[in-house]
């Protein structure tokens, strides 16, 4: 469960919007929607325990094991690191209660479900942008944490992409984790997601997808 109580974040002094009030149950799917700047990463990275709070409590539930996966966005990578796809993949299985042979076929499962096969060594400075985001999404699949969030999981991604990332949001959160997804696709938003957290200047405002999507300006739709 994510519980936010008069939750205030941004630079000092300099709040990202009006106190946040919300509560998501375990096994929530909700979407982040907001301008650029309106404090849609922000929040997300307070959520992770990445930044803190400029005032409120943020409280979540979530068992010991697994804790908490968070996607961030790809510029934030250093692609000069000199790994591979499949290393960095892997890392994501670290902390896992796993065999060293369960750990490899998982690592396998992963790559082919985000069809990465044919590019396990590559480094990632020969990766393309989609290549690479799906590379941190089989990261993060590997990491079996019960709370996901997920800032801009579909940037860079081709139509192949966006199918994979859908398709592995849905099964999470069949499995009954907890899924926060920053996402600028408003259509995609209103077909995937059930419920919206809304940020702007006036305030956050927490409803059904379709409702609040329905009352966005066409422009932030880009």
């Amino acid at each position: 469960m994510i519980r936010c109580k008069d939750l205030s974040w941004g630079a000092p002094g300099r709040p990202l919007a009006p106190p946040l009030n919300m509560e998501r149950a375990t096994g929530s799917l909700t979407a982040i929607i907001g301008a650029n700047g309106s404090g849609k990463s922000s929040l997300l990275k307070v959520l992770a325990g990445l930044q803190k709070p400029l005032s409120g409590k943020v409280m979540l539930e979530v068992p010991r094991h697994g804790g908490i996966s968070f996607l961030p966005q790809q510029q934030n990578l250093d692609r000069q690191f000199p790994i591979s796809l499949q290393e960095l993949v892997a890392a994501g299985s670290w902390g896992n209660r796993h065999t060293p042979a369960m750990r490899r076929q998982l690592l396998q499962a992963a790559l082919a479900g985000w069809a990465l096969n044919g590019l396990e060594h590559h480094p990632l400075m020969a990766l393309s942008g989609g290549e690479l985001q799906r590379a941190l999404l089989a990261r993060l699949s590997l990491a079996e944490a019960p709370l996901l969030l997920l800032d801009e999981p579909h940037a860079a991604l081709d139509e192949q992409g966006q199918a994979l990332l859908w398709k592995y949001i849905h099964g999470w959160h069949a499995e009954g984790r907890t899924v926060v997804v920053v996402c600028h696709d408003l259509a995609a938003v209103r077909e995937h997601i059930p419920h919206t957290l809304r940020i702007n200047g006036a305030g956050c405002v927490l409803g059904r997808s379709v409702d609040l999507i329905a009352q966005q300006p066409r422009t932030l739709e880009a």
